[in-house]
């Protein structure tokens, strides 16, 4: 597994972030409205420590360094765990906490001890968005369904508050060049002679001219965005691009300050595995610009990849997992532009009430159409 440490690398401990506030002693939050930290206790505020890590660049880390578990012990580190039973989501908990719901499914889960052994993040995306403001994105779209159960959607209006989790995603770089050999097709007409009802007729009939070519391509890819979680459906997930990943900031413990954050599941190899089917799909289609024509066959790629780096990436979700008839139902906002997606609710009762009324309207339509005949 590429998270795990040679032996005599042992990770860095986990480190317990608390940041007092300066005027009553509770713990500061960092604040998505503001863009600093506050004290839900006293009120008081504070900006972001603008240390030397706000001048730091967002490193990129060697891919084959961390497959051969040589990335320097700085680089690592252990946090403590709690895992869910029902969809295996490991979420970060604070300590204290021994009994909470799984933010990704409502299951109630016992916090345990366990630990997971990772790739540090580099880089975090913060929240931009606060509670209220993703919770009413939320309520937004639940009301323009059709056919959701009324019940669900005065549940989720007036039930508990939604969860900020920062989700653990992968980025690649890679410099690739690729040879390919092919066919490019140029269309051509002929006019040919067919028989109609009235006669004869003459018609233009498309044909391609095909000749076999072959080239390289070259291109860099930045930033190649993998999910590296499996508590959420990806078509979730995939459905809250694009990320403004040219804010990324230097990671910081202050901008987790209130807010959970989930472990990596995906590994780093079975990530870049999905990045290079992304880069494959990118590369086919340079290739197709590359042979031109009006027609294009591709028979060979062959890609060499070079210099291939990544980044561990935490992204901002609110999210909201609600219990309903023995059904669960899981609402996902992102945290920068609030775009949301979700399992789509049904009410069975609503759609027996609308194929009743179609019934009847289709029966009346047809009643007066046989009247006025």
């Amino acid at each position: 597994m590429a998270s795990d440490l040679p032996p005599t690398a042992p990770p860095a401990p986990q480190a317990e972030h608390h940041f007092p506030c300066d005027t009553c002693g509770s713990d500061l939050r960092f604040d998505p409205g503001a863009g600093q930290m506050i004290c839900d206790h006293c009120g008081n505020t504070e900006p972001l420590d603008h240390g030397p890590w706000r001048a730091a660049t967002i490193r990129e880390l060697d891919f084959q360094d961390a497959l051969s578990d040589a990335l320097p012990r700085a680089d690592m580190e252990v946090t403590r765990v709690s895992k869910c039973p029902n969809c295996a989501a490991e979420v970060e908990f604070d300590p204290q906490v021994h009994a909470t719901e799984c933010p990704f499914c409502a299951t109630p889960v016992v916090a345990d001890t366990g630990t997971h052994r990772h790739i540090k993040p580099r880089a975090v995306l913060p929240f931009g968005l606060d509670e209220p403001t993703a919770h009413a994105a939320m309520n937004d779209w639940l009301g323009a369904l059709w056919f959701a159960p009324s019940g669900l959607k005065d549940y989720a209006r007036k039930g508990r508050r939604m969860q900020g989790i920062y989700v653990p995603y992968w980025t690649f770089d890679a410099d690739t060049a690729s040879g390919y050999t092919g066919e490019r097709g140029t269309v051509y007409y002929e006019t040919r002679t067919v028989m109609r009802k009235e006669g004869p007729e003459k018609v233009r009939v498309a044909k391609v001219r095909w000749r076999s070519v072959s080239g390289r391509v070259a291109r860099f890819f930045d930033d190649v965005l993998v999910l590296a979680s499996r508590s959420l459906p990806k078509r979730f997930t995939d459905a809250l691009a694009p990320w403004d990943l040219a804010a990324l900031e230097p990671y910081t413990p202050e901008y987790l300050a209130g807010f959970r954050a989930e472990g990596y599941a995906v590994t780093l190899e079975e990530g870049f595995a999905e990045a290079r089917g992304i880069m494959d799909a990118t590369i086919a289609r340079d290739i197709r610009f590359d042979i031109g024509g009006d027609r294009q066959r591709i028979h060979s790629v062959d890609t060499t990849v070079r210099d291939v780096t990544f980044k561990h990436v935490l992204l901002p979700v609110w999210l909201a997992a609600y219990k309903y008839r023995g059904e669960t139902y899981r609402f996902v906002v992102n945290g920068r532009t609030g775009k949301v997606q979700g399992e789509r609710p049904w009410s069975t009762v609503k759609i027996a009430l609308a194929v009743i009324a179609g019934a009847i309207i289709a029966a009346g339509v047809g009643y007066l159409y046989a009247m006025n005949q």
